[in-house]
């Protein structure tokens, strides 16, 4: 019971973290993140997802560039020591025999979110703050990191360790949103 516990505390202290130390990252502390982002489920277990880890200052300035300014995390992925670029392989998750398999079609979105916790989670657990960036210019940034026809780039997480960490938000009790039998 005390692996539950664990888990939880996890879940209820990672934050979104957009102010990082001026210090670098080690490759083994980001293979753990990732290790944890290769255990993520996924539909009929296609691993649609594809990380681009980015910490060349030249491919970091053109990503910088198609964050607008209004965005809360456009600093972070400006000043982060790594940078992930979560992406989706089209057309296979949410797919049988080469047809959609559901009303809702490709199912690479819930794929990648299951997959962003796993990251934000990871990261958390291992000393490590990030934050999920999904508004900035998605084509500008795929190009940037050279990403092939196919595949469509959801979201950034800069990652690196705190310099500043916040409060919890005000969540919803248990009775706001849970219903039973029916809505």
């Amino acid at each position: 019971m005390s692996e539950i516990n664990d888990v939880l505390e996890v879940i209820k202290e990672r934050r979104s973290i957009r102010n990082f130390e001026d210090r670098d990252v080690d490759d083994k502390l980001v293979e753990k993140v990732l290790e944890a982002l290769r255990w993520a489920p996924s539909w009929a277990n296609t691993q649609c997802w594809e990380v681009v880890v980015i910490r060349d200052p030249e491919v970091r300035a053109a990503v910088g560039e198609a964050m607008p300014k209004a965005n809360p995390a456009s600093k972070a992925v400006k000043s982060a020591p790594v940078l992930l670029a979560l992406c989706g392989r089209l057309n296979t998750s949410g797919f049988y025999k080469g047809l959609k398999a559901t009303k809702f079609g490709d199912w690479f979105m819930f794929d990648l979110g299951i997959a962003a916790q796993n990251i934000m989670l990871a990261a958390h657990a291992v000393g490590l703050g990030t934050v999920v960036a999904g508004l900035f210019d998605q084509d500008a940034v795929a190009r940037a990191v050279n990403l092939p026809d196919g595949y469509e780039l959801l979201a950034l997480f800069p990652m690196g360790f705190a310099s500043k960490v916040p409060s919890a938000p005000k969540r919803k009790t248990l009775s706001e949103f849970i219903h039973y039998d029916r809505f």
